[in-house]
């Protein structure tokens, strides 16, 4: 398997200076924290339906997002972001796990006590044909929130709703038409306004721009990051487009079958990505100009994605990856901080130092006491 060149074991590396936003973010207090957060599905069988194995979704994530700050959520098809998004939302109740929302633990909240709390907690949908009501016009759809919250507004409901569809790029005058008048984007568009209506403090956003057109995804990326400066707004992006993901993002968190196996800044998760199957990830990234690809080769990972119904022992990437060694089989890698700012779960980390590959490996020890660490990786297989 061809894979990028990596920094060689010992020689230091400079992590580049982070983003302003990013370090604007650093300051802020935690708006969300999730600590161990789990949802496993139960697979049923036999006439009494009794519970015979569970569909790990998602198992054991921990990640927090400050205040202002946008945190971007990426990975293949099945990892689990929207499963995570779904119940940071409450839409989805966990098997597990803590949700902390402004120093409130919603985690168990009946959905009476949840109901105030929605106003702030608001999801933008991946898919914009089913989450809109076909029967109600875009007035009423847009403008429901108010009416659920009972919220008053200085020229009425329907002054409001023209506003906000004005400010997403519809025209007011689509007020009284219906969802099925409309294309996939602008009906995105309409979903957006119904998120914004209540300016919440945290939008968790599933694809917001996987469904428009590539002629008009910047304007609504940059649409979300303006109405970010001037309403105070969080996001928790869910995407797989990781250059939409560089430009909207202060911080990138990486899953990977139902687990973050990375977190760090944006500009220093894709100029020095650690875990392996970050760098596979950015490696199928397109770069329209020849010129500008160097010489970057296309990590291509052999095998399909496991099943989380019986997912890998310990490391779930091993069974891809091409530095998997037997610890890899044996000893799940802790998420640890091998610089500053920068997270990663994996025994032999790429684009670092030898010492961050010790402290990994005996943080994994710590959690697994017994197991024989080798000091010096093998050859690359």
């Amino acid at each position: 398997m061809s894979t990028d060149e990596t920094t060689p074991a010992g020689a230091p590396v400079t992590a580049p200076a982070p983003a302003p936003e990013a370090r604007r973010a650093r300051g802020g207090e935690p708006l969300l924290q999730v600590e161990n957060l789990g949802k496993h599905f139960p697979v049923t069988a036999g006439l009494l339906r009794r519970q015979v194995a569970a569909v790990k979704a998602v198992d054991g994530v921990s990640f927090s997002v400050r205040k202002g700050e946008t945190l971007g959520l990426v990975g293949e098809s099945g990892c689990g972001k929207s499963t995570t998004g779904r119940m940071v939302m409450r839409l989805l109740d966990p098997s597990f796990g803590k949700i902390t929302f402004e120093g409130q633990d919603i985690t168990t909240m009946s959905q009476g006590r949840l109901r105030p709390l929605r106003r702030d907690l608001q999801m933008i949908f991946q898919d914009p044909y089913s989450s809109l009501n076909p029967r109600k016009t875009v007035g009423a759809l847009v403008g429901a929130p108010f009416r659920l919250q009972k919220v008053q507004t200085e020229n009425g409901v329907k002054k409001a709703v023209q506003e906000i569809l004005e400010l997403v790029g519809l025209n007011p005058e689509h007020y009284n038409r219906y969802p099925h008048e409309f294309s996939g984007g602008q009906r995105q568009r309409i979903g957006i306004a119904r998120t914004l209506a209540l300016k919440p403090k945290l939008i968790v956003a599933d694809e917001p721009v996987s469904a428009l057109d590539v002629s008009v995804q910047a304007q609504v990326v940059n649409l979300l990051e303006d109405l970010q400066d001037e309403l105070d707004l969080t996001y928790v992006v869910i995407a797989h487009d990781l250059s939409v993901v560089r430009h909207i993002s202060d911080r990138v968190a990486v899953m990977y079958l139902g687990k973050i196996v990375e977190v760090a800044d944006r500009n220093d998760l894709y100029e020095r990505p650690m875990h392996p199957y970050t760098n596979a990830l950015l490696s199928a990234v397109p770069v329209p100009d020849p010129s500008d690809r160097g010489d970057r080769q296309r990590i291509r990972l052999q095998g399909d994605v496991p099943s989380p119904l019986d997912p890998p022992p310990a490391c779930r990437f091993h069974t891809r990856c091409w530095k998997a060694q037997d610890i890899c089989k044996q000893v799940e890698p802790p998420l640890v901080e091998l610089s500053p700012g920068h997270e990663a779960a994996c025994h032999f980390p790429e684009n670092t130092t030898v010492s961050a590959t010790d402290e990994v490996a005996r943080a994994a020890v710590a959690l697994a006491p017994g197991t024989t660490v080798v000091d010096e990786p093998q050859a690359e297989v």
